[in-house]
């Protein structure tokens, strides 16, 4: 690419980084949360919510689990003002729950913030100011000790109102645009307002680390905070939080490491909404968590109806590929990938992983965040193998596929949505099964049996084919291959029974049972399928299917023509439905 001369690394690593934070590897503790959905995610949608629109939004979020939740910038316009005062006054924050208000180092914005927050039952000042080389040089005009003093004078206020106001307040302080300022001098700015506040443990104060515009890779961010954890004045009054956006892609993983150098707290947004490319995801931080059997203290068990309510206030879309909540996120359309998954579902409900999921190719039990097997996991298209086709059939229809037909089933299914390049519903599938192999076109039938046992076992049999019925009689060594030897003698072929596998099926109607009959002619394999409150009528069923698709009942005199007439409107049939 051109102009790559105007770049340079604009960030600044810590004089003698420790990297303390390399040496772990895994969250054992959910950080404490704040949602900023509501301030930073409204400020950045197009249309930001309304009144009720927020309230409604605030209302979920407590659902989930969140304690603490920035709601606005009240001095930036009368709908936010209005939604704090509404919080307040309609007593709808719970008292387990802090609300956060963001304000700028300014007097005129600190003083309406404190205007809107009068009464609050517990509420988080916000302040912030702007620290980096880049904003002190091009936008403000000042010296190190000047942004510095806006950041203390900032703080003195907000402590001579929180003692004026009526309320329960604390303080939060911003650095913001960190990553694009000296590192040691943003802890000189944050432990000057530190010494303004004078936190104690029973009385903290946040310093949240943003990046306001994220500019380093995640170990960098994640060593800038480890020298703010190990540098900070008060450090046992000081809650660190950080506030990752997401320019570079890396949100969650500078969340992630920034909780293992030290970071106690968390600032985003669900599914990552917020300016640009938008905040740190809390629903992926959380569900990352959970991954490796750690409780994060929200409930995203309802995902389909949080993610419903948040497309519907916000007019923004969930990703079809966001983790977790993502339409396809579960999805496997891969031929080998149902496969594994399949048998991983089974090895799980069979109990063999010892209470353990280990479903390959799934993190997590979809089922955890109310997501379904049926319609979330296994999607059938032409790149789906026999898996994945055996699959939609038993967990949504109950039909347990033998092994040895699995494929034969997966690649007609898997031809036609080949010619019709597109995705085939279950719906779809189960029916192109019914057609071909349980109501496929039937050029003789079998109307009645009757057996007795001698010779083994002799089979009184009355076929009906091109208008006629003809009753045969013949013996085997048990009550389908008696039907089976009558068949032959009736049409004069010769085919081997080759497979049978019978079982109850699971879903729809418990008293039916189901026949899967596989014959060899000329070493080519052909399956019927057949079901019936009966298991010997079940299984005679699925023998007669079978045996209407050999080449060789297409040469029965008289039958031919009514074959091809068949045929060709069975065929014409399946296309249109499908």
């Amino acid at each position: 690419m051109k102009n790559i001369e105007k770049y340079e690394r604009q960030y600044f690593m810590p004089k003698n980084p420790t990297y303390d934070w390399v040496k772990k590897d895994y969250i054992d503790a959910p950080p404490i949360w704040c949602s900023v959905d509501l301030r930073d995610g409204n400020q950045a949608l197009i249309e930001p919510m309304g009144l009720e629109e927020k309230i409604e939004f605030f209302k979920l979020l407590t659902d989930i689990g969140f304690k603490e939740i920035e709601v606005g910038f009240p001095a930036a316009s009368d709908t936010e003002y209005e939604f704090m005062r509404a919080l307040i006054e309609r007593d709808m924050i719970p008292d387990d729950v802090t609300v956060q208000v963001l304000t700028q180092a300014r007097e005129h914005i600190i003083k309406r913030t404190f205007e809107a927050v009068k009464g609050a039952p517990h509420a988080v000042i916000h302040l912030y100011n702007s620290t980096s080389v880049a904003q002190r040089e091009q936008v403000f005009g000042k010296s190190k000790e000047e942004v510095k003093q806006i950041a203390v004078d900032g703080a003195k206020l907000l402590k001579r109102l929180a003692d004026e106001t009526e309320g329960n307040f604390s303080f939060e302080y911003s650095p913001e645009s960190f990553p694009g300022t000296e590192v040691e001098y943003a802890l000189e700015v944050c432990n000057a307002v530190l010494d303004v506040w004078q936190p104690t443990e029973d009385n903290k104060a946040i310093i949240n680390i943003p990046t306001t515009v994220q500019i380093a890779m995640p170990h960098v961010f994640a060593t800038q905070v480890e020298y703010m954890h190990k540098n900070l004045k008060y450090r046992n009054a000081v809650t660190i939080s950080v506030h990752p956006h997401n320019d570079r892609g890396c949100g969650v993983a500078d969340a992630e490491l920034a909780v293992l150098a030290g970071a106690d707290r968390v600032e985003g947004t669900l599914f990552g909404n917020g300016e640009r490319t938008g905040n740190v995801d809390i629903v992926t931080l959380a569900m990352n968590m959970y991954t490796h059997g750690v409780d994060p203290k929200l409930d995203f068990s309802n995902i389909r109806e949080i993610r419903a309510l948040y497309e519907r206030v916000t007019n923004m879309r969930v990703f079809e590929r966001a983790p977790y909540a993502g339409d396809l996120v579960f999805t496997a359309f891969s031929g080998s990938h149902q496969d594994a998954i399949a048998k991983g579902i089974a090895w799980w409900e069979d109990g063999k992983s010892n209470g353990k999921w280990t479903v390959p190719y799934l993190p997590i039990d979809p089922t955890d965040i109310g997501r379904e097997y049926e319609s979330d996991v296994i999607r059938i298209n032409s790149q789906s193998g026999k898996g994945g086709v055996a699959y939609i059939l038993k967990q949504n229809y109950g039909f347990s596929l033998p092994n040895k037909m699995k494929a034969n089933v997966g690649y007609m299914v898997k031809r036609i949505s080949d010619r019709k390049h597109k995705e085939l519903k279950p719906e779809v599938v189960y029916q192109v099964f019914v057609d071909n192999y349980i109501n496929n076109p039937k050029m003789f039938e079998i109307s009645e049996c009757h057996f007795k046992q001698e010779n083994g076992i002799t089979a009184n049999v009355t076929i009906g084919y091109n208008g006629e019925q003809r009753v045969v009689e013949h013996n085997g060594n048990g009550r389908l291959d008696a039907v089976s030897n009558a068949i032959k003698q009736c049409f004069g072929i010769s085919y081997e029974l080759s497979e049978y596998e019978e079982h109850s099926l699971t879903r729809g109607s418990s008293s039916k049972a189901v026949a899967y009959v596989g014959i060899t002619y000329n070493e080519d394999m052909y399956w019927g399928v057949g079901t019936d409150e009966d298991i010997i009528k079940a299984s005679v069923n699925a023998l007669v299917s079978a045996v209407n698709k050999l080449p060789v009942i297409l040469k029965i005199e008289g039958i031919r023509l009514r074959t091809y007439q068949r045929n060709f409107t069975f065929r014409r049939r399946i296309c249109r439905n499908i």
